[in-house]
């Protein structure tokens, strides 16, 4: 195993690179993936590793060591825990940092179920937020997130980071407005579209035929295209001073109401 010493290594320095520029990653078609739990979830996905980075005296504090099982030796490169420091992006790092190949995102790679049950998002720009909704579709679950003109992108490290993973274990499609609506319309599958003003509250339409929820920036809430060609609109009731919910948790009421009605628990 090559063993890394140096903060200046060609390696270590395209790491730095590809966490910070959206542009490299697309580039080169890599990602960085930190832990062994998210590095085990993207093995599990179907992913490909590029290579990976390891430094012993804090992957001897894991709770996943069997991640190291199935990857090729040749892909992997020790590192001091210095050049770890620089490399990695989150507290507590349990010493496992990946570069693994991208997908391709798209509707007609989605593998949907009969009845199926969809998160919609346009024009999500926070990483955490859209983090956040991969781990309530993957605790519901839901069946695919169609992410439509997104200001983020999928790979930056925080939305692995916050959703623990989860980008790996939901199905994930990237396209345009007018794309998804298309989608759905060819697909039977109901539109709800999350909105303050809508007149019908969440709790009282019916999520058990094939529906897709569309939820809106916490900023601007949803465009007029969605407002205009969404077959409903529908609110969740709030009776505080502040009349808006952060969207990860507005995107979770409205999921759970759905797993319920559908008897999933």
């Amino acid at each position: 195993m090559e063993k890394i010493s140096s903060l200046q290594n060609p390696k270590i320095k395209n790491i730095n690179k590809l966490a910070s520029k959206s542009r490299e990653r697309k580039e080169q078609g890599l990602f960085i993936i930190e832990g062994a739990r998210e590095i085990t979830l993207a093995l599990e996905g179907g992913y490909t590793l590029d290579s990976v980075f390891v430094c012993p005296e804090l992957f001897a504090k894991t709770d996943y060591p069997q991640a190291l099982h199935t990857i090729s030796p040749q892909k992997l490169f020790e590192v001091s825990p210095e050049v770890f420091d620089k490399i990695a992006y989150r507290e507590g790092s349990d010493g496992l940092l990946a570069l693994a190949q991208s997908k391709s995102h798209t509707l007609e790679n989605l593998s949907l179920p009969e009845n199926p049950f969809i998160i919609l998002l346009e024009a999500v720009e926070k990483p955490g937020n859209l983090g956040a909704i991969l781990r309530t579709a993957d605790a519901a679950p839901a069946d695919a997130v169609i992410i439509c003109d997104p200001h983020t992108d999928i790979y930056n490290p925080n939305v692995v980071r916050s959703s623990v993973g989860c980008l790996f274990t939901v199905q994930t499609a990237i396209c345009s407005n007018q794309e998804a609506l298309d989608f759905l319309k060819k697909k039977n599958i109901h539109s709800y579209a999350a909105e303050l003003n809508a007149a019908e509250f969440y709790q009282n339409v019916d999520f058990s035929h094939p529906s897709a929820i569309i939820m809106g920036t916490e900023a601007d809430g949803l465009s007029p295209f969605w407002l205009n060609y969404a077959d409903s609109r529908i609110k969740i009731p709030m009776k505080g001073k502040i009349d808006s919910l952060n969207v990860s948790v507005s995107t979770a009421i409205l999921t759970f109401e759905a797993m319920r009605q559908r008897n999933c628990f």
